[in-house]
């Protein structure tokens, strides 16, 4: 499962419409290690010029790598994530996850770091089971 759904937050979703907040925070305390990381590139991201800011360094455990895949594999997760902290996402492989401003999607810098090519260049074997 990918996250612990609280019996107020089901009964909110049963109800109707749920609050994005309420949605966040059980991904923030459901997948600790994705949501930190992200923070943390929306914070770098934020406090400095650069176009984008992003990971490189592989999770600790499989648990931790199953926690980035499963935020950033649900659209529904991912965007909330994106709106909470003001980014857009991008997603290379097993790790390798890029923060953006949300204006910077489809430019060059968010095109080229989401090409073919820079897909192919970020492989390694040891990424093949991740």
């Amino acid at each position: 499962m990918s996250l612990d759904v609280s019996p107020q937050l089901l009964a909110e979703a049963e109800n109707g419409e749920v609050q994005e907040q309420d949605f966040v925070e059980t991904v923030r305390t459901s997948l600790p290690y994705a949501y930190d990381l992200i923070a943390r590139l929306a914070s770098e991201l934020h406090s400095g010029p650069a176009e984008f800011a992003n990971n490189q360094t592989p999770p600790p455990s499989e648990k931790e790598r199953g926690q980035l895949l499963r935020a950033l594999s649900s659209d529904a997760i991912r965007g909330s994530l994106e709106r909470h902290f003001g980014i857009a996402l991008a997603f290379q492989n097993c790790h390798r996850v890029a923060a953006f401003r949300p204006e910077a999607r489809g430019g060059e810098t968010h095109t080229r770091f989401t090409s073919l090519r820079a897909q192919i260049l970020n492989q390694a074997p040891e990424f093949r089971d991740c």
